[in-house]
């Protein structure tokens, strides 16, 4: 029927975040956080919850930051895992 407009509401939740983070967790893939004042972090996501993630960093402490204070995270291009990065061998 062309020409119809959907009534149907899209979800409010899609719950994907849960499957990227533990995905990011997982497979310790380094990540760049920009938070609300434009700062950015780099690190690696060990733990998360519905408010906040931690944020492991070589040679630094590691952070809690807060969901609110975050505006993106994304995958830092051409970093293997951060096991990768690590001194031990």
């Amino acid at each position: 029927m062309a020409g119809k407009i959907s009534r149907i509401k899209a979800p409010d939740h899609t719950y994907q975040e849960v499957r990227y983070l533990e995905r990011l967790v997982d497979d310790r893939v380094p990540v760049r956080v920009r938070l609300s004042d434009n700062s950015e972090i780099d690190g690696t996501i060990e733990f998360y919850d519905s408010r906040f993630i931690r944020l492991t960093r070589q040679g630094e402490p590691n952070l809690f930051l807060f969901k609110h204070d975050i505006k993106y995270l994304m995958e830092i291009a051409g970093q293997g895992p951060v096991a990768a990065l690590s001194d031990e061998k």
